[in-house]
């Protein structure tokens, strides 16, 4: 028998899997900067996740005692565990990255995709939406959209906002130095978008649809911190060009102001980038505020969370799409829960200029990993990468935090007396 064993792979014996460490890489231009984790175990087996982009190391690395030693096919209890260190936006990026970790692990144990541990796929391809950096006119935007059609996208996404509107006089009204400041919330800032602002703004999408025409699905974003007031006003002036929805117009934890604004308007209305968790898109749902969920698998809560979102969303009638601006880790990670999700309608690329290198990040799988505005949904093992490509790696490595994957001991003692009751 132990002969026999000598010649057989024995990664792995699930019930004897032991984590057993945790180490990061911080990278930058993927396309923000973004940190990769990897889980160790105890047989050899690794796992990769990723911190969401803007986050910190420090969110994951805070949680290496507190899941040393667990079995990394127990996903939901380890999530469970450390989900109360998580919280909306960046703060999430830990549990996040270590929950896809964990995911892609216990696919590699058992032999199956990670969407199969959440309960099977609906589609194999996922579609993806571009999104591309502004151009001062419409007309350069349109044309270079139109690249992205001829590049094969079917979906498309651009930023309309205030941001357009800096050097045009007689566009805005805004309080001394509220222009210059994106730390305050929307409804705090006193701008407002003048009748000449949203007819520049109607100009630019009509000169955008001339050049892709009326049929392509075509997303906006970024419209500035404006109130609610003005973002109905733009929105309703906007509606004329059938946009796919207007994203984010006002922070996400302002339900009675997106219901406002969704019975205001005749386009559908999107946000949930930020939100930690199921329970954070509740009050949206129950109110109908917003016809498109927009989760970020690194900030929700992972692949098993964000798939309950989306579960949860359809029951509401409302669509899911996936916000994800990172490396080709988080996009696989995003690739299995669309894929085990009925409602879900399209997932987001920043790095369509960067394809090539982008999808050689990872080893195993296509190169690009994008054809034709779609991702094929991988059948190998976990995430479906084997490995990650260090050459490669070495050119997006954030020289203001060097290293790769280098010992983390410094956090293998952290303790806290982290129950939440009495």
């Amino acid at each position: 028998m132990q002969s026999v064993e000598a010649n057989v792979n024995t990664n792995s014996r699930p019930s004897e899997l032991k984590i057993t460490d945790i180490r990061v890489v911080n990278l930058k231009g993927v396309p923000f900067r973004t940190t990769i984790i990897r889980i160790d175990t105890n047989q050899g087996i690794s796992g990769y996740g990723e911190i969401r982009d803007g986050g910190s190391e420090t969110y994951a690395l805070i949680l290496k005692s507190r899941i040393i030693g667990e079995n990394p096919c127990n996903v939901d209890k380890i999530f469970r565990k450390i989900k109360q260190f998580g919280h909306h936006a960046r703060q999430a990026g830990g549990v996040c990255g270590i929950e896809m970790a964990l995911m892609d692990l216990a696919g590699k144990v058992y032999g199956v995709p990670a969407y199969q541990l959440a309960g099977g796929k609906f589609r194999d391809r996922v579609l993806c939406y571009c999104d591309t950096p502004s151009e001062k006119s419409g007309r350069a935007m349109g044309k270079r959209l139109k690249e992205r059609i001829n590049q094969g996208f079917g979906f498309l996404k651009m930023d309309v906002g205030i941001g357009l509107l800096r050097d045009v006089e007689g566009t805005l009204v805004a309080p001394p130095g509220m222009l210059q400041t994106s730390e305050i919330m929307h409804p705090l800032t006193g701008i407002q978008v003048t009748d000449k602002g949203i007819d520049w703004l109607c100009q630019y999408v009509a000169e955008v649809r001339e050049e892709i025409g009326g049929e392509v699905p075509l997303a906006v974003d970024h419209f500035g911190h404006i109130g609610v007031e003005s973002c109905i006003r733009l929105g309703k002036a906007l509606d004329q060009f059938s946009l796919a929805w207007y994203e984010d117009m006002i922070p996400w934890q302002l339900t009675d102001q997106w219901q406002r604004l969704a019975e205001s308007v005749d386009t559908p209305v999107c946000t949930g980038e930020d939100i930690y968790l199921k329970e954070g898109f509740v009050p949206l749902f129950e109110k109908r505020a917003i016809a498109v969920a927009h989760p970020d698998l690194a900030s929700s809560g992972g692949i098993l969370e964000t798939k309950k979102i989306g579960d949860m969303a359809q029951e509401h009638g409302i669509a899911m799409a996936l916000h994800m601006a990172m490396s080709p880790v988080a996009a696989l990670a995003a690739v299995h829960c669309a894929a085990a999700t009925e409602n879900f309608m399209v997932l987001e690329n920043h790095s369509v200029d960067e394809i090539e290198q982008w999808s050689s990040l990872v080893d195993g799988l296509p190169v690009p990993l994008i054809e034709n505005g779609h991702i094929v949904v991988p059948e190998g093992p976990g995430l479906g990468l084997t490995g990650i490509n260090e050459e490669v790696l070495r050119d997006f490595v954030d020289p203001d935090r060097p290293g790769i994957f280098e010992p983390t001991t410094t956090w293998d003692n952290e303790y806290a007396h982290d129950r939440l009751w009495s």
